[in-house]
């Protein structure tokens, strides 16, 4: 079995760079650098070994008819892009990170701190050019 290739997405990068402000808007110094540190020698290599590791995402619990709405919008999207493909989360220390895990390749979708709000669904989706 072939070692997938790690991938980031235009969304996971403005990601980083909302955490980044975030980051500096708190007054934690250092603490991005330590980000970075934990993706490149810990998640990356981990996601390249054990890319099945993290909790698929699709099997959380909704509370509402809403969320279940939009989690059923979500597989279409995903199905329609990637039949083969599973959304995963993978846990950090303070942070939360949505990763697709193809046979192949495994793309970083998302990532948030613990005290940010959500994820953005819309643009995970849209095209980089």
């Amino acid at each position: 079995m072939s070692t997938p290739v790690v991938q980031l997405t235009a969304n996971f990068e403005r990601n980083l760079e909302e955490i980044d402000a975030f980051l500096v808007a708190a007054e934690a110094p250092g603490a991005f650098d330590l980000l970075l540190d934990e993706l490149l020698e810990t998640v990356i290599p981990n996601l390249e070994r054990f890319p099945g590791m993290g909790r698929l995402f699709f099997e959380r619990r909704t509370g509402s008819v809403e969320s279940s709405n939009a989690l059923d919008a979500l597989k279409r999207k995903l199905h329609a892009l990637a039949a083969d493909g599973e959304i995963r989360e993978y846990v950090m220390s303070s942070y939360l990170l949505l990763y697709l895990r193809l046979p192949h390749e495994v793309y970083l979708l998302a990532i948030r701190h613990q005290r940010q709000l959500s994820f953005d669904f819309q643009s995970i989706w849209e095209p980089t050019r």
